[in-house]
């Protein structure tokens, strides 16, 4: 891409677009250097063709804002956002390494620990974002940066959108086809749970060397997503543990309330799986079972004669049918099993026998009628069944949701919340009433996270949708404050409440101060700085961004510099902040003319420079110069504009310092930049003192002059004896070979031969003694 229209501009003064290293469905992206900060960064520019489009550039701006909110580790950083004529576009952090799709097409199947050190960081990446309320949307190996020293960079947030009640995806389920959620491939609601979701995929594919679902088209995989179904990954890589796979199946659960809850909840599992790497987890079993999971299993088994099993492990895993791997009830006489090993479930003697019984052949007994009456028997009792099923269930949704009860369905009973860890509460179990936080105090009996008190308290009524208040425990009252957390790009209202929080009289204290990165009025930093220990009543001093130093410079001379060198000047002097204007100049295209500041003013470096440049060149028609002092001559050139003007002395028979022949002929038009040469007589060669011959009369004769016969087109002949024109201007038709002047004077003269008003040459005219 040589010819790409960024590459070598200067973005807003500031940015100098280098290279092209991505393009993406919305935006390219190029390596850039920043001239203010001297770094290389990534610049993401809006595609032209998607410019002119409001949804498109909505959808881009939605990208910058949420990202821009964002500061972590294991997330690209954003520094710059910027709307203008030129483009529109984001500046990034330029992260030196492959995406993690390259690094599983290098590897091909990933062993557990890697899989388990990328899927943490990922998560960790996604608790930042949904705790600020944005869900990334398009989790795939493709937009995970794997950096030289292994950690990650989750990148792309092109299409992550604020969260709020009436977030739902209307015109389509966005994300790439082979990562993509149930819920977004029906263009359903999309929360938290759709990321982890996609991640989970992620990890199966990073285990098992493919995706749970492929297809012939992208509705083929999405239309696998929504019905689910994917095989254990420990039948495609037996060397799975079975807690990491049980983690995984969780996280792909079709229903989004069967999976984590939040990335918090993931991540815990994970540790506890990276402590413990032979553990198997034990999923509680849900109340309400899913009927729709219920008919479908209900249908299956009466089409192929045995018993109803889950749809997908992934409802086996995690919690949709009532029976868990990890908790599985052995069918007597099995020995109870924990754990499946390879491609192979475990089968009871029920199931067994009820398989047999389906592939027996049935005894025909005498006559045709016997056997349709036996036929509609089965039948019937199939639909009956059937209609029982579906009845008990309606009844149960009902009971649960108080639906059977008029006098109870607009109160509802509080739950009992003491002892969960607030953080990790599955929010999901309890619609019917809002969980509100209280205030935090210390507690010898419950440790710091946990809900240690709640108002309402258990099993009293409330109205439906009542709120219920939770006091959280900060742990038991120590003498010692904890370490000062990290309050970099904290708003001061959020620093000064996490202080207030820690209830150690400390006293906050706040200062300001010039920072390149980080916003104005965000924390920059603390003294004492962040992991050091605090004291009870100590001052924490927190310093607030006033965003860049305003520095000044002498604004440097570029006058008559070309215009790419005089912007590349002004930066490296700090001035980043200018605009160009063309102007009209016998200076040569791009020159500059001169700046709206003075040379060498001192000025603050954002103040916006004018560079006036001249807009091209200046033609002018040469005058006929031949005969005339050289004084005059550059003086009449100068008035016109010409300004290079050389001289060659040369001996010749016409007056001193007269003109007898110019470089570019009268009335050619050319650029005043050009350069024209005159060539003056040094003066005629001293002669014998005259004689009396000088007072003799003139005489007459007549002089043939050769012409030249090369020429095809008319010309003009020009024909000077001593300075004075004989012959001016005479057309001559090509062909013609001689032409005849008649010249008057005494003695020996000079004839000066001109074609088109260029010097030809110079002949001896001889007029008798």
């Amino acid at each position: 891409m040589d010819n790409d229209k960024y590459i070598g501009r200067l973005l807003d003064g500031r940015y100098e677009i280098l290279e092209v290293i991505g393009t993406g469905g919305m935006a390219v992206v190029y390596k850039a250097r920043c001239h203010r900060l001297n770094r290389l960064v990534a610049i993401k520019i809006l595609k032209d063709d998607l410019s002119q489009d409001e949804e498109f550039r909505r959808r881009f701006h939605a990208e910058s804002q949420a990202v821009a909110m964002l500061s972590h580790p294991n997330i690209m950083s954003v520094y710059d956002v910027s709307t203008s004529d030129e483009a529109d576009y984001i500046v990034m952090e330029l992260i030196d390494g492959i995406t993690l799709k390259q690094y599983m097409e290098k590897k091909g199947t990933l062993n557990w620990k890697e899989t388990l050190h990328f899927s943490m960081q990922i998560a960790k990446a996604l608790e930042h974002a949904h705790s600020r309320g944005i869900v990334h949307r398009d989790i795939k190996p493709h937009n995970v940066m794997v950096l030289k020293n292994g950690s990650v960079k989750v990148t792309d947030f092109g299409i992550a959108r604020i969260m709020s009640k009436s977030n739902t995806l209307t015109k389509e389920a966005l994300g790439s086809v082979h990562y993509i959620s149930p819920e977004q491939a029906k263009g359903g609601r999309v929360d938290a749970r759709s990321d982890l979701y996609s991640l989970g995929v992620v990890m199966y594919e990073m285990m098992t060397g493919r995706a749970p679902y492929d297809g012939e088209s992208p509705v083929a995989v999405a239309i696998q997503h929504i019905n689910g179904g994917a095989p254990m990954p420990s039948t495609l890589n037996p060397n799975i543990p079975g807690g990491l796979e049980q983690i995984i199946m969780k996280a792909m659960s079709i229903n989004p309330d069967d999976r984590y809850s939040t990335a918090t909840e993931m991540l815990y599992d994970l540790e506890e799986f990276r402590k413990n790497p032979s553990i198997l987890f034990d999923f509680k079993d849900k109340s309400d079972v899913d009927a729709a999971v219920m008919l479908n299993n209900l249908k299956a088994s009466q089409e192929r004669g045995i018993p109803a099993q889950p749809r997908t492990t992934a409802e086996r895993i995690a919690g949709v049918h009532p029976q868990r791997p990890a908790q599985a009830r052995p069918a007597a006489p099995q020995p109870q099993r924990t754990r499946r090993e390879g491609g192979n479930r475990p089968v009871s003697n029920r199931e067994t026998e009820m398989r047999r019984s389906a592939n027996r052949p049935i005894r025909r007994e005498r006559g045709e009628e016997r056997d349709n009456r036996n036929r509609t028997v089965t039948i019937a009792i199939a639909v009956c069944s059937a209609i029982a099923v579906v009845a008990i269930l309606i009844f149960l949704v009902l009971l649960l949701n108080g639906g059977l009860f008029g006098n109870n369905a607009q109160v509802v009973e509080v739950p009992n919340l003491i002892g969960q860890i607030y953080e990790k509460l599955d929010r999901t179990k309890y619609p019917n009433i809002e969980i509100v936080p209280g205030d935090r105090a210390f507690s010898d009996t419950y440790e710091e996270g946990r809900i240690m008190d709640q108002s309402p308290k258990p099993k009293e009524q409330i109205p439906l949708g009542g709120q219920v208040r939770v006091y959280v425990s900060m742990g038991k009252e120590q003498d010692e404050l904890p370490v000062i957390a990290d309050l970099r790009g904290m708003t001061q209202d959020a620093a000064q409440n996490y202080l207030n929080v820690l209830k150690g009289d400390l006293i906050p204290q706040f200062e300001q101060i010039n920072d390149d990165e980080v916003k104005e009025g965000l924390v920059v930093k603390t003294e004492p700085a962040k992991g050091e220990q605090l004291q009870k009543g100590q001052t924490v001093t927190i310093y607030l961004s006033m965003g860049p130093e305003i520095k000044k410079n002498k604004v440097p001379n570029v006058i008559g510099k070309d215009k790419n060198t005089a912007i590349a000047i002004l930066a490296n002097n700090g001035f980043v902040t200018y605009r160009v204007e063309t102007e009209e100049s016998r200076e040569a295209k791009d020159t500059v003319t001169r700046l709206s500041v003075q040379t060498n003013e001192t000025l603050d470096v954002t103040t916006e420079i004018v560079i006036y440049v001249s807009e091209g060149t200046v033609r002018e028609r040469v005058p006929n110069l031949v005969g005339k002092n050289y004084d005059q001559a550059q003086k009449e050139l100068n008035d016109l504009g010409f300004q290079k003007i050389s001289v060659v002395p040369e001996e010749n028979p016409a007056e001193k310092d007269m003109v007898f022949r110019q470089s570019i002929s009268a009335g050619v038009e050319i650029d005043v930049t050009t350069e024209i040469v005159l060539y003056v007589s040094d003066g005629p060669k001293e002669t014998e003192p005259p004689t009396t011959e000088a007072t003799e009369p003139e005489k007459t004769v007549y002089k043939t002059i050769s012409l030249p016969m090369d020429r095809k087109n008319p010309y003009k002949l020009t024909i000077m004896l001593e300075g004075k024109t004989i012959v001016d201007d005479q057309e001559i038709q090509p062909g013609t070979a001689s032409y005849a002047v008649q010249l008057s004077g005494r003695g020996t003269g000079y004839i000066e031969i001109y074609i088109d008003g260029e010097y030809n040459r110079t002949e001896k005219v001889d007029f008798g003694g």
